[in-house]
C-alpha cells in the first residue's frame, strides 16, 4: 500500500507540474548504476549494458535514475527468469537516448500503445503478488515529460519489448512542455 502511495504522490507532483531538480547529469554513470543494482535485485535476469561516451543532460538525477529503475523493474515483472535484456545510452543528435530492451514474451502492438496508460495491465490476471499496480511507466513517462522528452514502445508477440526515451540536452522552457492527457495523464507518441 505505501508503494501505491508514493507512486500516486509521484505522479500528482509531476500533474502539478511541481519543478524538477536541474543539474548536470551524466546519463553513462547513472545508468550503469542502475543496471548494476538491477543485476543485484534480480541475477536472474542479465542485463547488458553499452554506451560509447559520456552523455549529459540538465535535469533531475532521483527522477532519471527512477525511470531507469522502473524500466528494468517492468522487465524482471514481465519476462521469465533468464531473459536477458539490454540497456543502450546514446547520443543521437542533440538528443540523449536510452533503450531498453528485452527478449521476453512481448504482447500485441496495440497493449504496447497502452503501456504507459495509468492503471494499464497488458495482463488482466495480473494481481499485486505478482504483478505491479500499472503505475510503473505511466511514471516513467510523466518524469520524461517533465525533462521535455519522449518515451515509446514497440513490441510484438514473442518479439519482447523495447522502450526507447528521448531526452533533450537542454532543458525547454515550462510553456513547452507536453500538456496533460486525459485523466491527468502525459500524452506520449507510443510506437
Amino acid at each position: 500500500m505505501d508503494r501505491l502511495v508514493n507512486d500516486l504522490l509521484t505522479l500528482a507532483r509531476l500533474d502539478e507540474g511541481l519543478p524538477l531538480e536541474r543539474t548536470p547529469v551524466e546519463l553513462v554513470s547513472l545508468v550503469s548504476e542502475a543496471v548494476r543494482t538491477a543485476a543485484t535485485v534480480g541475477p536472474e535476469w542479465p542485463v547488458h549494458f553499452s554506451a560509447t561516451r559520456p552523455v549529459e543532460i540538465s535535469g533531475d538525477k532521483d527522477r532519471l535514475r527512477q525511470v531507469v529503475d522502473n524500466l528494468l523493474a517492468n522487465v524482471r515483472a514481465h519476462t521469465p527468469p533468464g531473459t536477458p535484456a539490454t540497456v543502450q545510452v546514446e547520443q543521437v543528435g542533440d538528443e540523449a537516448e536510452i533503450v531498453v530492451r528485452d527478449s521476453g514474451p512481448g504482447m500485441p502492438a496495440d497493449a504496447a500503445r497502452r503501456v504507459f496508460e495509468r492503471f494499464y495491465r497488458a495482463d488482466k490476471a495480473r494481481t499485486r503478488p505478482h504483478g505491479g499496480s500499472g503505475l510503473g511507466l505511466s511514471i516513467v513517462a510523466a518524469i520524461v515529460a517533465a525533462h521535455g522528452g519522449t518515451v515509446t514502445a514497440d513490441s510484438g508477440p514473442g518479439e519482447g519489448m523495447t522502450v526507447t526515451v528521448h531526452l533533450p540536452n537542454r532543458v525547454p522552457a515550462p510553456e513547452s512542455l507536453p500538456e496533460p492527457g486525459p485523466a491527468g495523464g502525459v500524452t506520449q507518441p507510443v510506437v
